[in-house]
């Protein structure tokens, strides 16, 4: 791909459009902590310094499709917990299982989600770090709204403090989740330790289905 000197604002748009594009690519076929600003200018076409001009760096443009991600995210969510029957006795469990489920089909939510606070916040300009905030406070907000609909039995207060679980869990249970070849190679010759470990969706189902539960009970005691 070759590109000319942007010089318009369509044209810089399009511009930083394409690097998130080819950032996307990359997340598809590798995980976050692998890809390259190097890797990146040459898939891109573009030489660093000018990757540099629309982006404070790497780290930015991952939390951008981060945000992104997040909010996809979001809709599938409300989308799929409108189903659940209201006022039923399991919706706390129906719900914890559509979280597990549905951060289970987007790994690059989770990699980019298991990095967000050690790695990609630690490389960018107060500017993008505000635009950041923003991003995950609207997210934070809508699925407050989400968990408070599907189980009324949480106040507001009890939903926020469930997103907090769910992204914590989320991102601590992910990288756990993915065995190095090492490991899977010890879990494939011994049934013994296989049965330690535990899928992404078991770990983050069971720990929601109990902080849902506690929230509930000290509720009502």
């Amino acid at each position: 791909m070759i590109f000319h000197r942007a010089r318009t604002q369509e044209q810089r748009d399009q511009r930083r459009q394409a690097i998130l594009a080819a950032t996307a690519s990359m997340l598809a076929e590798m995980p976050a902590a692998s890809i390259s600003l190097n890797e990146l200018s040459r898939r891109i076409g573009l030489a660093k310094s000018n990757v540099l001009r629309y982006f404070d760096s790497r780290e930015a443009i991952l939390l951008e499709l981060l945000d992104a991600e997040l909010q996809e995210w979001v809709a599938v969510l409300r989308q799929r917990t409108q189903h659940l029957g209201h006022g039923t006795a399991d919706n706390g469990d129906q719900l914890a299982e559509l979280i597990a489920a549905t951060l289970a089909e987007r790994p690059v939510l989770c990699d980019l989600v298991s990095a967000q606070a050690a790695v990609l916040e630690r490389n960018i300009s107060a500017k993008t770090a505000l635009r950041h905030k923003h991003a995950t406070t609207e997210s934070a907000t809508a699925l407050t709204k989400i968990f408070s609909d599907a189980v009324p039995e949480l106040t507001e207060s009890n939903a926020q403090q469930l997103v907090v679980v769910v992204l914590l869990t989320a991102s601590t249970a992910w990288p756990l989740s993915q065995p190095t070849e090492a490991l899977q190679a010890a879990y494939d010759a011994d049934p013994a330790i296989a049965a330690t470990h535990l899928t992404f969706s078991e770990i983050l189902a069971e720990i929601i289905t109990v902080h849902i539960c506690g929230l509930i009970a000290r509720r009502q005691s």
